[in-house]
């Protein structure tokens, strides 16, 4: 499936969070991660997620289970990591 997450975690744990789904996604902007992921990649994340997060912190999981449906555009400039760094 094909997933976004946004974040919107306290200074203190942003460093680990953004580590963390770097491992499993894509980042494409400030607090954006998204990609293709498996239903049991994204259960143990999620997991890992919850133990470096407080009730303070927020996640937003977006799931498409069917991504043939999704039309992204990019309106200025396509800050993803690839075009970034390489």
């Amino acid at each position: 499936m094909f997933v976004i997450i946004t974040y919107d975690i306290g200074e203190k744990r942003v460093g680990k969070v953004c580590k963390k789904l770097r491992e499993y996604l894509d980042w494409t902007q400030n607090s954006v991660f998204e990609g293709e992921i498996t239903k049991g990649s994204l259960t143990r994340c999620l997991a890992e997620l919850k133990e470096i997060t407080t009730k303070e912190d927020s996640i937003y999981l977006y799931k498409i289970e069917n991504p043939s449906h999704i039309k992204k555009v990019v309106i200025g400039e396509d800050r993803s990591f690839e075009k970034l760094f390489f």
